[in-house]
């Protein structure tokens, strides 16, 4: 049915026309007798008939002089074969299209509030107000059009599973220029962007690979600093992954969250223990379903720290043997991340890039913090020479110091006090300077690399500089 007639057929109210139905009442005072016989009894009705006082019924029964009930389809001017008026006949210009109903009217806003809204726009962080308002000044400003157009394009490249390729820091800058132009409620503590970020790049990594490479053998290494010699553990992808879950619930149980051990019990607090447990506790080897269960744990430990407003840094975080504040137990799992991560990408013949150079520098800095107390205790444990100059130094007084130089982006100096954890480095009191690139000392303190194999430059006590070395290797743990 087609045209007028497929219209008429139905009234507002769902029915049929009378004629097919005429026992029906259509509710306007028409009745099925009526219907029939060609006359329209309600037209002598005054205003209750369908075709309202003294007008001459239609086809149907209706007054052909008032609109239909429902409206007919309208016609488009080209299809008259007129032509079609020229622009400057127009005296006014065409009607303002009403936002339709159920969809927020834009706000009124202007150029350079609209502008600031971009990166939000990009990222759907935008109200619907603001998202109308944004929108319909797109298609009047050209700049703001293309400005949105690479914003969203950089957003999509966040989210794509073939992105892998892409510079590490380009994340952060994206990130950056969208929260400088409208600042996050609850934005993340600075000490817990890095975990934010390398966390996320190595989900990235693990969307990309196959359900077979999830079984890719992988070579877990470390520094055994007790027999000077690397020690390693084999696994999978998925066993890594479970590694990393394992003990990044340490960190969740003093933020009061689930522990991924639930009632398995370890022999330990440390993070060797739980990594066995863990291993032993699964009926069958870790598979890929182990990732979602790593990836919402990552999530709620950076929303927790986020909505504690930064003031949470220096909870501990006890790692059996040795507790951290939280904020360096942040830095810390961020690193292992980056490591095991290229232990993985190494495993499936990928490449994976170091951290952004500030991301890097925090967890250089956070080494070079830990290596007195490692050196000291290294020389309780006869692992590291006492030293013919060595002399007690009372807590916040210079003593023998070493000079770490690290070269490359990310890189800095640190004065290594060498007697005491509790002394203070200084330059008056230095007896070694060593200078290696931040990839090559990060590699080091990974147990990666041996102290003995370390490129490193090396000038003044050799003993100093061999137990420092040691003791950065040291820092290594499965």
């Amino acid at each position: 049915m087609s045209g007028a007639s497929g219209f008429e057929a139905y009234d507002e109210h769902g029915g049929h026309d009378e004629k097919e139905h005429p026992a029906e009442n259509d509710g306007h005072g028409t009745s099925g007798a009526d219907s029939g016989s060609g006359t329209d009894a309600g037209s002598s009705a005054g205003p209750r008939g369908p075709g309202g006082p003294g007008g001459p019924p239609g086809r149907d029964g209706r007054d052909p002089a008032r609109p239909p009930r429902i409206p007919m389809p309208r016609a488009s001017v080209e299809d008259t074969g007129r032509p079609l008026p020229a622009l400057e006949d127009l005296d006014e210009p065409p009607p303002r299209v009403e936002a339709p109903a159920g969809r927020p009217a834009p706000l009124v806003l202007e150029h350079h509030v609209l502008k600031s809204l971009l990166g939000a726009w990009a990222l759907a962080a935008c109200s619907p107000e603001e998202t109308a308002a944004v929108e319909e000044h797109l298609g009047e400003c050209g700049g703001c059009a293309d400005e949105a157009l690479r914003l969203r394009e950089a957003v999509g490249l966040l989210h794509r599973p073939d992105s892998l390729d892409l510079d590490p820091s380009l994340r952060t800058r994206v990130l950056e220029h969208c929260l400088d132009r409208r600042p996050p409620r609850i934005p993340v503590p600075d000490w817990a962007d890095p975990y934010d970020a390398e966390t996320a790049r190595l989900d990235a990594l693990l969307q990309d690979i196959g359900d077979a490479e999830w079984h890719a053998p992988v070579r877990l290494r470390w520094f055994d600093g007790e027999n000077a010699k690397s020690a390693d553990r084999r696994t999978t992808v998925a066993g890594v992954i479970a590694h990393l879950l394992s003990v990044d619930g340490l960190v969740a149980g003093a933020l009061g969250l689930d522990d991924p051990l639930g009632d398995v019990a370890a022999e330990g607090r440390n993070p060797a223990a739980r990594t066995e447990a863990y291993w032993r506790a699964s009926h069958f080897p870790p598979t890929r379903s182990v990732r979602p269960l790593w990836r919402e744990q990552t999530h709620a430990l950076v929303r927790t720290v986020s909505f504690t407003g930064g003031t949470s840094g220096k909870l501990p975080v006890s790692y059996g043997e040795f507790e951290l504040p939280l904020r360096d137990a942040m830095l810390d799992r961020a690193f292992e991340c980056w490591v095991h991560a290229e232990d993985i990408a190494e495993a499936v013949d990928y490449p994976y890039e170091p951290p952004a150079p500030r991301h890097l520098h925090g967890m250089l800095d956070l080494a070079a913090r830990m290596l007195p107390s490692v050196l000291a205790a290294r020389r309780r444990a006869g692992l590291a020479s006492p030293g013919r100059a060595r002399h007690l130094v009372p807590a916040g007084e210079p003593g023998r110091s070493l000079r770490l130089e690290i070269e490359g982006l990310g890189g800095g100096e640190w004065l290594i006090p060498l007697d005491s954890p509790g002394a203070v480095g200084s330059a008056e009191h230095e007896v070694a300077h060593v200078a290696l690139d931040g990839v090559e000392f990060c590699r080091l303190a990974a147990g990666h690399v041996s102290p003995r194999e370390a490129a490193a430059g090396q000038a003044g006590d050799r003993e100093a500089i061999r137990d420092v070395l040691y003791a950065a290797a040291s820092l290594s743990r499965m």
